[in-house]
């Protein structure tokens, strides 16, 4: 499958993250040490977003994303060091890509997803994706007291790519736009627990680590893969292998949500009602 990595914090070189450590996420494309599915590398494409800061005079503006996906294998592509390594950003969510047989190699199919200031990365695999996802949606609209979020399954076809994450991100990206104080999603958080809730009882064997930001923050879930938390006095990195041998790595178990902010994260237990701890 593939492997993921999220940053939170000060500006930092978009193409250094990638980079950095002697098994950074560059690496772990031809050498994974975690790979839970029988996988041997990560050679079917990459992609890395980041936030540009907004116009300091613009009232309610916020960061936009934005991203860079190459179909070819990261070690292909020098932009990666040319280009990646000129950007700076607050905060970045990148994915190297091992395709699930049958699924398209092809530069819409990789991660991250965005739209608006949401980017988006699923490691795993959802089997029968497509009956499943269907099936997903129709519980999804009952959880909400008045119209749900999907006006018909139609909206599937809105995916970037055929991919189980692609379409993933769109159930996702209609809950994320469906947030309110007194409905059934009153945050990420929410979102996220009630689409792998929805997946896993109509697939449990699916495996859904999920990673999402949104420029100043960032959550992911356990379901199946590797997942390990850094956290420094001003940064947070959430990888789904240590890029380095700093002993503040610490692994996350299964069927969990991080919450990480600069300097902070919490987890919680993915079902309710959950226990929540701070990574120390």
């Amino acid at each position: 499958m593939c492997r993921q990595l999220g940053y939170v914090g000060p500006p930092v070189g978009v193409g250094e993250l990638i980079l950095r450590g002697p098994h950074s996420l560059y690496a772990q494309s031809w050498a994974p040490l975690d790979m839970r599915a029988g996988g041997t590398i990560n050679a079917d494409g990459f992609g890395v977003a980041w936030w540009r800061r907004a116009d300091v005079g613009t009232e309610g503006a916020r960061d936009a994303v934005t991203r860079y996906r190459n179909h070819a294998p990261i070690w292909t592509d020098p932009a990666v060091a040319e280009v990646l390594g000129q950007l700076e950003s607050r905060s970045v969510v990148a994915a190297v890509r091992s395709a699930t047989v049958g699924m398209p190699v092809e530069r819409s199919a990789c991660a991250p997803f965005t739209d608006e200031h949401w980017a988006f990365s699923h490691n795993g695999v959802i089997p029968d994706w497509r009956a499943t996802l269907v099936a997903v949606l129709a519980d999804l609209n009952e959880v909400f007291t008045t119209a749900g979020p999907f006006e018909s399954p139609a909206v599937l076809l809105q995916a970037e790519a055929l991919t189980d994450s692609a379409a993933l991100w769109v159930l996702l990206r209609g809950l994320l736009a469906s947030t309110d104080p007194v409905g059934p999603v009153t945050s990420p958080a929410d979102a996220l627990r009630l689409l792998v809730a929805a997946v896993l009882r109509h697939q449990p064997s699916a495996r859904l680590n999920l990673l999402l930001g949104n420029g100043v923050q960032l959550w992911a879930t356990t379901c199946w893969h590797a997942l390990s938390v850094l956290v420094t006095d001003d940064y947070t990195v959430l990888s789904s292998e240590p890029y380095d041998a700093d002993p503040r790595w610490q692994s996350v178990a299964d069927r969990q949500l991080v919450t990480a902010t600069p300097g902070h994260c919490t987890i919680t237990a993915l079902e309710l009602p959950a226990t929540e701890r701070v990574c120390s």
